[in-house]
């Protein structure tokens, strides 16, 4: 079986959903299936300094790279879409990954102009908050270019078990296949020691550290943190924030300011990008993990957190009620109130937090790994390239 994955972009700065990619390809390419992918070379405000137009051989798949104009955040590419239509027919089944970005577009094309099957995995960008985002521009896309493309997909892929129910309000009526992401739990079962963090970030040595980590960017709920943290904080005055993650919009300052206008700004550290060992060192150094997002796919950091062995406090914009429902996180309505409530409560029952934590690890390490979900995955795939009905 040979797959083609496509994704608008691989650089850092866009997170979890470079990650899971990257992760998926080498997972689904251990069972020895042939994996390429494909993608631009933008990696936010700047470029990937990478070899275009030729493969890079990775343990387990192949990438390759193509140069773009970033038109309207679009990343038009014609050389990628030249590729895809000459390359797509030496494929069994084509995966594309987000919406809104023409590679994905093209790739849609192609596999129709060859009637070469291919699933379509929007990352969450079909929630309620992100069509919202920019949606004049938005709304105009998706009704004219992206809603007849997806149409003709032979499955759309949920991350996310909620996600069905936005999916089917827009109209679509694909075959909804629900294969989450997952962790590799090598990495999770000896942390680093956490003084690697400490040393590189002094001021957070001796303090209850609470971590978010994830992009700088609106969805991502820093608002409602400020506030709730300060509350935390001014209950608790020996914690401190950890803000863990790249800012690729230029969204920084403005978060930074949330902190500054809530009083707590001395209380937080922004670390920028972790990778490596610094970000395990920085989960084995924390206490609490916290996730204040308006709107998730199916976070990456949620899951490392949970497997981190943290308490999690998490918002229903994550989608994980099975998290709830499992009691493994602390899920709370989108609100300030609400999530300083769960921190302060974690902050004063130590003990019910550790077996939260302990909880979580279990939880993540029995259903969510890689290894689960490669198998899932290449199964659909399977499906859909022999014409099984999918259920």
């Amino acid at each position: 079986m040979k797959v083609l994955m496509v994704i608008p972009a691989l650089g850092n700065v866009y997170g979890g959903t470079t990650k899971i990619v990257l992760e998926l390809a080498e997972a689904v390419g251990k069972l020895g299936i042939s994996v390429d992918i494909v993608a631009t070379n933008a990696n936010g405000l700047t470029q990937l300094d990478l070899p275009l137009h030729q493969w890079i051989i990775k343990d387990y798949y192949r990438v390759q790279y193509f140069p773009y104009l970033d038109v309207l955040d679009y990343k038009f590419s014609l050389s990628m879409s030249k590729w895809l239509f000459k390359n797509v027919p030496n494929y069994d089944i084509v995966h594309t990954n987000a919406i809104f970005s023409y590679p994905v577009l093209a790739a849609h094309w192609a596999c129709q102009c060859h009637k070469v099957p291919y699933i379509a995995t929007p990352h969450g960008m079909m929630e309620p908050w992100a069509l919202a985002y920019k949606a004049w521009k938005k709304k105009l896309y998706f009704t004219f270019l992206e809603k007849p493309s997806l149409q003709k997909a032979n499955a759309l892929q949920m991350t996310a078990s909620t996600e069905a129910m936005h999916i089917k309000s827009l109209g679509l009526k694909n075959p909804l296949v629900f294969v989450p992401n997952g962790i590799h739990s090598a990495d999770f079962l000896s942390l680093p020691n956490p003084d690697i963090f400490y040393q590189q970030f002094p001021e957070t040595r001796n303090q209850i550290l609470i971590i978010f980590l994830g992009r700088i960017d609106p969805k991502k709920g820093l608002d409602l943190l400020a506030p709730a943290f300060a509350k935390a904080h001014k209950k608790f005055p020996e914690t401190h924030l950890i803000v863990a993650g790249p800012d690729n919009t230029g969204f920084l300052p403005t978060a930074e300011n949330y902190f500054t206008e809530a009083g707590c700004r001395n209380a937080v550290t922004f670390t920028g990008m972790v990778t490596g060992d610094i970000k395990y060192a920085a989960l084995a150094a924390a206490n609490i993990y916290v996730a204040p997002s308006y709107s998730e796919g199916f976070s990456m950091s949620v899951l490392e957190g949970m497997a981190a062995g943290l308490p999690c406090v998490i918002t229903t914009g994550c989608n994980f009620p099975e998290a709830a429902a499992a009691e493994v996180a602390s899920v709370v309505d989108i609100n300030a109130d609400d999530i300083a409530d769960a921190l302060i409560q974690l902050l004063q029952d130590t003990d019910e937090a550790k077996k939260m934590g302990d909880r979580a690890r279990e939880f993540i390490l029995e259903n969510y790994t890689w290894d689960r979900v490669a198998s899932k995955m290449v199964s659909l795939y399977k499906d859909i390239i022999n014409g099984t009905p999918i259920k």
